[in-house]
């Protein structure tokens, strides 16, 4: 069930938003308030388009402002065409998100609490901070004692019709997972440029 809060977010900002949004009964549920008596909205300007981009990333990925403000000026670092791509892998490659890209759980969200709770292993080493930033050949593994909890049931029946992002692995018989390559962003839903020239103002 989708809670109020998320609901209304989900229909300012789009449904990619959240997991739970990116469903036909939200979509027919939205609709009926988009119908023929409906107020047109009115057009944004270019600073509220790009309040609006900034606000799904903030979102999308649950993270604070101070956290995507880091993100960015990481990003604006690299000039020219790269600024966008270092930012999207920068937000790709937090501990929780490769969790959630992985298949590992079903939101961001519970990812997060996943990480928070010590269920992962990095290299070696219990990681409980989501913001942790993975690279090129990590291996993530699940913790030998969080394997039997009721979170992981069932995981290489549910992985099955599965297909992560090809820059990263996980095998579920193993219950760990590599870090293949850099994020290749495969996301169509977020405006990345528009928050880089709203941060850049």
């Amino acid at each position: 069930m989708i809670s109020k809060p998320k609901f209304k977010i989900g229909r300012r900002l789009g449904a990619g938003v959240y997991d739970k949004c990116q469903t036909p009964k939200f979509s027919a549920s939205s609709g009926k308030f988009a119908g023929p008596g409906a107020r047109r909205p009115k057009a944004l300007s270019e600073y509220g388009a790009q309040l609006i981009e900034k606000q799904k990333v903030r979102y999308s990925y649950g993270i604070t402002e101070r956290q995507l403000s880091n993100y960015v000026e990481k990003a604006s670092h690299i000039k020219g065409a790269g600024t966008a791509e270092k930012f999207y892998e920068s937000l790709e490659s937090r501990l929780d998100n490769v969790v959630y890209r992985m298949g590992l759980s079903a939101s961001r969200r519970a990812a997060r609490q996943m990480v928070s709770h010590g269920h992962f292993i990095v290299n070696a080493h219990k990681v409980t901070i989501p913001s942790y930033e993975v690279k090129v050949g990590d291996i993530i593994k699940i913790r030998e004692g969080s394997k039997i909890k009721k979170i992981f049931d069932n995981l290489v029946e549910r992985l099955k019709e599965y297909n992560s992002p090809s820059w990263l692995s996980f095998d579920a018989t193993k219950m760990e997972g590599k870090i293949l390559a850099k994020p290749k962003n495969i996301e169509t839903f977020l405006d990345l440029n528009a928050v880089l020239e709203f941060y850049s103002r």
